[in-house]
């Protein structure tokens, strides 16, 4: 259904006042509504014209300025506006800190009803551009084209794209030539791939027709300097995949572990697909105080490998070990904090839902040589059963870093029933963290929060909060 006239209205010289969810900014219609407004700044005072004509709110698009917020910066990467991330980068750094503090302190107290003891202020990171390990392009034949060449008189015989989704538009692929959150070579890799495969004619996926050959292309990075590349192909053609692996080889000998995959399926994940490895190992290496952690394809680690260290240190400050507790470590993952915290622990339980991870774990313990770490597989609510707590033991301390959607109410309800003496709950979503913290308020209290900017110039922000037994 396309977008009624009524949907389309002008407003004069509205204030931004507030920075919202999700990366966009707030602003006051003349009727009371909230307007949505993506890339501007609290403070800017714009026309808005709207798009969306919802119950409670618009959302709209700033189609002039008439004064520029104190907080506004210039933008430094070319693809700002129209690329789907960084969408804070015009907001000055103190700033983001500001409103992503101000963000997780609202849930806490509007969601979570949580009587907050002294609000320990954001940490933020020492990067701000250039921090992420992991970065994820997609191939296409049908590149988006900005508005600024679509009023060109080019004519776009360059219709392939590597580079990110258009929000909200599943097909569209914006072509990146560079993108300032994941360090070198990582530009300079995705830009040889894209040429080369254009030169040898190697076809880019069609997402609507499911044809073409190159699908998605994803490099990580380590602290240790390790690199891996992984090209996932929709079907097999050994010729033209050799061709652009054995480029990679030579091109890049830094590549610590070369991997593909081919994927006919419908969608590009890749957690049920065989990875092959083409050149070097499976796995890179990632170090944090000493500690060695064996990463792979199908390895979840933060992004951030910087602010993750941050982020465990503050983790095990808060639980307050002195080496006597038993700790379960839940939605442990590949077990990095579980084994970051081990030696100040008697023993610690990791579970986790991911077969791949907890072998991830196990072999980060034995890398590592410790001994005092067991890891489990299987769904959250039922592993953590009675059966469980009676053959492991009752935990002095639980730590906690569930998904985004946060713990399911039966774990909520085990925890409240083993009472442990803390938790300690990491999340990427202070929401729903902010839900799970009222469910857990009859046994416990908030004693100290501190969120972790995990993420410059996007709106996301990590929360660490220690929950002590009344």
């Amino acid at each position: 259904m396309g977008r009624s006239n009524k949907d389309k209205i002008i407003f004069k010289e509205v204030t931004v006042l507030d920075a919202g969810a999700k990366g966009v900014s707030v602003a006051k219609a003349e009727d009371g509504k909230v307007i949505f407004i993506p890339n501007v700044v609290p403070g800017d005072v714009v026309d808005v014209q709207t798009f969306k004509k919802r119950k409670a709110y618009y959302e709209g698009k700033a189609i002039h300025f008439h004064s520029f917020s104190k907080d506004r910066i210039e933008p430094i990467c070319e693809h700002f506006g129209v690329c789907g991330g960084c969408k804070w980068q015009n907001m000055s750094y103190d700033k983001q800190l500001f409103y992503k503090n101000k963000e997780v302190l609202n849930n806490l107290k509007r969601i979570g009803k949580i009587d907050l003891p002294e609000f320990e202020p954001i940490l933020g990171s020492e990067k701000t551009f250039f921090y992420r390990n992991k970065m994820e392009f997609s191939f296409s034949n049908k590149r988006w084209l900005t508005d600024k060449e679509i009023q060109s008189d080019n004519n776009f015989s360059d219709k392939n794209a590597l580079g990110f989704h258009i929000p909200k538009m599943w097909d569209k692929i914006l072509d990146i030539s560079k993108c300032h959150l994941q360090q070198d070579p990582s530009n300079a890799i995705r830009n040889a791939i894209k040429e080369k495969a254009e030169a040898e004619d190697i076809p880019f996926f069609d997402v609507r027709n499911q044809e073409g050959l190159l699908r998605t292309l994803m490099i990580r990075t380590s602290s240790t300097g390790e690199i891996m590349v992984l090209i996932q192909f929709f079907k097999e053609h050994k010729e033209k995949r050799e061709l652009l692996l054995d480029f990679l080889k030579e091109c890049f000998p830094e590549i610590t572990s070369l991997l593909y995959v081919i994927n006919s399926k419908a969608n590009d994940t890749l957690y049920d697909q065989d990875i092959k490895l083409y050149s070097g190992r499976e796995f890179i290496i990632e170090e944090m105080e000493g500690l060695q952690f064996s990463i792979q394809a199908k390895s979840f680690y933060q992004t951030n490998s910087d602010q993750a260290f941050e982020l465990y240190k503050i983790t095990r400050e808060f639980a307050g070990l002195s080496g006597n507790e038993l700790v379960y470590d839940l939605y442990t993952g590949t077990g990095t904090i579980a084994l970051f915290v081990s030696k100040w622990a008697e023993k610690v339980i990791g579970v986790e839902s991911v077969p791949e991870a907890i072998k991830d774990a196990k072999a980060n313990a034995k890398r590592n040589n410790i001994t005092n770490c067991e890891f489990f597989v299987g769904d959250m609510k039922e592993v953590l059963n009675d059966h469980f707590i009676q053959k492991h033991g009752l935990p002095d301390v639980v730590i906690t870093d569930p998904p985004r959607d946060g713990m399911h109410a039966q774990v909520i309800a085990q925890i409240l029933k083993i009472a442990p003496k803390k938790i300690v709950y990491v999340s990427c979503n202070s929401a729903t963290q902010a839900r799970d913290l009222a469910l857990l308020d009859s046994h416990y209290k908030v004693t100290r929060v501190r969120p972790v900017d995990m993420f410059p110039q996007t709106h996301h922000v990590e929360n660490v909060v220690l929950l002590e037994k009344k």
